[in-house]
């Protein structure tokens, strides 16, 4: 059996989430209490209440999000043994902890300071995204390249599934040029910037100097990642895609494909959701799929 582990992004959030984990083991409670003094906030008391609102906002819901993510692969204990692991977006630095590149403080502290400046980025910044079903990428990739304003492929999350960002009026042209072209939707995301597009520059330079900044190890086995959908178990590589990920797109279609020519017929969902086992699903049948089912 060749096993991939893969890390959820932001959208996997759900209030309530994680006090399960912190009730019932006491390697996560150590954790989530040592992330509220790292983080100096109590984040445990948003990820455990009832506000879905406030665990929607980007600076909470990433760091939420990654310690579930990497708490749940501690607990794991000895079934944490992949042959290979990914992350989708956010998710990449969950995958990098999990799998020993980069230290839980280290991890988290970068992951802080993505959610402060992509914040800060969009209020800088007003974009938004919008989903495109029923299309072939190069059908999007090529409406998107001959409009006159910011707009790009963000995440390719499965076959006829792409998500587009930019500007609000270079989605608004897409959508209307998509929709022509034969797109079964082209709906407007809830969200308050253009992630994974070039409007994230001020946010990549702000991330990239504490990426530089971090310590990277060896890590227990490859990782495909984002910006390049290839595996990499090389240090200096990882680090240069994770500081090109903000302003790149997230090929999580490439990396599925990739993952299966590689022979993986098991994944784990490591984290909140079912979001990538579904996606997955989407791609292979054949696929094993679960939770983190501890």
């Amino acid at each position: 059996m060749i096993k991939a582990f893969v890390f959820p992004g932001q959208g996997a959030q759900f209030p309530g989430m994680g006090k399960d984990l912190y009730t019932n083991y006491s390697l996560a409670k150590e954790m989530f209490e040592n992330a509220n003094q790292i983080l100096g906030y109590s984040v445990t008391d948003i990820m455990f209440g009832e506000d879905a609102d406030l665990l929607k906002e980007t600076k909470i819901t990433q760091p939420a999000i990654f310690l579930h993510s990497v708490i749940s692969s501690k607990l794991l204990k000895e079934k944490f043994n992949p042959n290979y692991v990914a992350g989708h977006s956010l998710g990449e630095f969950s995958a990098l902890v999990a799998s020993g590149y980069i230290k839980f403080e280290d991890g988290l502290n970068l992951v802080q300071n993505r959610a402060n400046a992509m914040q800060k980025s969009c209020k800088e910044n007003p974009s938004t995204m919008a989903a495109i079903i029923g299309l072939e990428n190069e059908i999007v990739e090529k409406i998107c390249s001959d409009i006159d304003e910011v707009v790009v492929p963000a995440n390719y999350n499965c076959p006829g599934q792409l998500v587009i960002s930019g500007s609000f009026e270079g989605i608004d042209m897409a959508c209307e040029q998509l929709t022509l072209a034969g797109a079964r939707r082209a709906l407007k995301l809830p969200v308050g910037g253009a992630f994974h597009s070039p409007l994230m520059q001020s946010a990549q330079e702000e991330l990239e100097e504490a990426i530089k900044k971090t310590t990277f190890y060896d890590g227990i086995c490859p990782i495909f990642q984002n910006v390049t959908a290839a595996q990499t178990t090389s240090k200096s590589e990882i680090k240069e895609n994770l500081i090109k990920q903000l302003t790149g797109p997230v090929k999580w279609t490439q990396i599925m494909q990739k993952m299966i020519s590689h022979k993986v017929n098991n994944v784990t969902e490591v984290g909140p959701g079912k979001v990538l086992q579904g996606l997955f699903k989407k791609v292979s049948r054949e696929i094993e799929t679960s939770g983190t089912n501890l």
